[in-house]
């Protein structure tokens, strides 16, 4: 047996990781309850295993642009799985963690 061997392997798959980026507009109330919500559903169901961009519109213009943003909020998640979008405050829990691939509908 070699060291190499020896060496536990305790790094999960990259595929575990939630990518996921939060669209909004400055300091509005709508804006301050999806990063609110958001953060603390990430926090309960998604502790360690996931990475937030939070995207100011205003600021980032072509990001948006890029993004074909039509709504805002708007929750992008990159992976795993397939791209999905939800719009909102994210404050129905259920319907975000739907939408994440958390729960079944």
């Amino acid at each position: 047996m070699t060291e190499q061997e020896e060496i536990p392997n305790d790094h999960q798959p990259v595929k575990d990781v939630y990518l996921l980026r939060l669209f909004v507009t400055g300091a509005s109330p709508n804006s301050s309850r999806a990063i609110t919500n958001l953060k603390e559903i990430c926090e309960t169901y998604l502790k360690d295993k996931y990475e937030l961009e939070i995207i100011d519109v205003h600021q980032q213009p072509t990001v948006a642009e890029d993004e074909q943003i039509i709504a805002l909020p708007m929750l992008i998640k990159k992976s795993p799985g397939q791209e999905r979008r939800l719009i909102g405050d994210m404050s129905d829990t259920e319907k975000v963690l739907q939408g994440l691939g958390l729960q079944n509908g």
